[in-house]
């Protein structure tokens, strides 16, 4: 079934599950958008005057975090997933960081709109919710170059809205049906499920 608004999260559940093997082998062929969440971050909170050039005004990726995302980009290497470069990050420190650990310095692009979806966290009005969940939409529509995956790394959801919550390192598997046509949730990935598949495939 396709949908054309944003599908929400179930109950935000995070459990492990068997990935299916036909998923994995669409990957390869390419179509497809990994929305992905930062890896693992210090305590605390971003300041409130956040300076994007400025990491120690924000949260930053920890030690686990690190490990994280150099997992997470050899798996993807390793498992034959074809990657669109530049890949997208958020502009905050620990999307960005995440990103080039995963796939290199030189091949990362800051987007500024996925401040937005951080911002979905935060007290906004329902219209202004909405607002932020419509041009996402628009964003998922848009089809990858032809036999690659495009990367996106960013932060999680509330529960319930948009893509759901997104455990550190989680991956939404996002089918674009095209501009103006919506698109699928094909399916969510752990970093210990993608890690799972690499032991498989050794």
């Amino acid at each position: 079934m396709f949908h054309t608004q944003p599908v929400e999260a179930s109950g935000g559940s995070l459990k492990s599950r068997p990935v299916e093997p036909s998923l994995l082998n669409s990957l390869r062929q390419g179509g497809y958008i990994l929305y992905v969440k930062h890896g693992e971050a210090t305590a605390g909170e971003d300041m409130a005057d956040i300076d994007f050039n400025d990491c120690s005004t924000q949260r930053n990726l920890s030690e686990t975090g690190r490990r994280q995302a150099v997992q997470f980009g050899e798996a993807l290497r390793r498992l034959h997933i074809p990657v669109e470069t530049p890949v997208l990050a958020s502009p905050f420190c620990r999307a960005k960081e995440t990103a080039e650990l995963a796939f290199g310095k030189g091949k990362i692009q800051t987007d500024p709109f996925w401040i937005r979806i951080y911002q979905l966290s935060g007290t906004l009005s329902p219209a202004e919710q909405q607002g932020i969940i419509k041009d996402l939409t628009s964003v998922l529509e848009v089809l990858p170059s032809p036999g690659t995956n495009r990367i996106i790394i960013a932060h999680s959801f509330p529960q319930g809205v948009g893509l759901g919550e997104i455990a550190d390192l989680g991956t939404v598997i996002v089918k674009p049906n095209g501009q103006g046509k919506g698109y699928q949730v094909a399916g969510r990935f752990t970093l210990d499920e993608w890690l799972g598949l690499l032991r498989e495939a050794s």
